[in-house]
């Protein structure tokens, strides 16, 4: 017989905030039927990385994994390496130290936020407060971005088609989106607000406040005029949302699959 359980995997942080975030965002689901969860963290996290999660899960007599990659795109090289690890996909598109986990369970592996409504809507929640005349103003998503080649492509369809999304329900002039990787942040600021004299709200695409969204992203836009506020997607009710529907997807992937 069957026994689903969830497990919802981050990248983790050394800040007691991001992890708090994270589980606060678990502990409010509100899900059909009574499913153990988990949370596992890629790494920083002592005591609760993802071989924790697992054996944790395995521990309640779990025969099935569902696995939701919180990460923000699908271009992340971590999903890539998760995937592979967990058991989901036979390889990794790129080389990883990370070391296979123990899983005696069935896999059911989830995808990414990439470019979906419901975070589009937590975007311009977290930077409407900084428009002041939607029509001379250009929101910019800023990502982290890869310098790989395959997983650049990746980030930068899904954060192209997120900045439409935002535009559509914000009404502002103009979205679009830079990198931390391959750097384009400084270029594109430069160009809405100096070139076009579009005033330009920056929109960091990032889950939690950390190290990236306090000071990378503004080191990269010293000497630029623009409106930042650093509010990163969590914490949201909306992220519930997407991780309810994930793991109902996922539910439905591991009822209708044969024993």
């Amino acid at each position: 017989m069957k026994k689903p359980g969830v497990l919802i995997i981050s990248h983790g942080s050394q800040e007691k905030t991001w992890v708090e975030s994270v589980d606060d965002a678990i502990s409010r689901l509100n899900l059909p039927e009574p499913l153990p969860v988990e949370a596992g963290f890629l790494e920083l996290v002592n005591g609760r990385l993802i071989q924790d999660g697992i054996n944790r899960l395995e521990a309640q007599g779990v025969t099935d994994l569902l696995v939701v990659p919180l990460f923000v795109s699908s271009g992340s090289t971590h999903v890539d390496e998760i995937e592979y690890a967990i058991g989901a996909k036979e390889a990794p598109e790129r080389e990883t130290d990370l070391e296979p986990f123990e899983v005696k369970a069935r896999v059911h592996f989830g995808y990414p936020v990439d470019d979906d409504p419901d975070i589009a809507v937590m975007v311009w929640d977290k930077v409407q407060s900084l428009s002041q005349q939607p029509e001379q103003e250009t929101i910019l998503l800023i990502g982290h971005g890869s310098i790989h080649d395959g997983f650049r492509q990746r980030w930068e369809a899904g954060i192209a088609s997120l900045a439409r999304r935002v535009q559509d329900i914000s009404g502002v002039a103009h979205t679009d989106y830079a990198l931390l990787n391959p750097e384009s942040v400084h270029d594109k600021a430069k160009y809405w607000s100096e070139e076009r004299g579009s005033r330009v709200i920056v929109a960091p695409l990032f889950l939690s406040a950390g190290y990236f969204t306090r000071h990378v992203i503004t080191d990269r836009l010293q000497g630029l005029d623009y409106a930042y506020s650093g509010e990163t997607l969590l914490p949201h009710p909306l992220l519930g949302q997407w991780l309810e529907r994930q793991i109902q997807y996922l539910l439905d992937q591991c009822n209708s699959a044969q024993d």
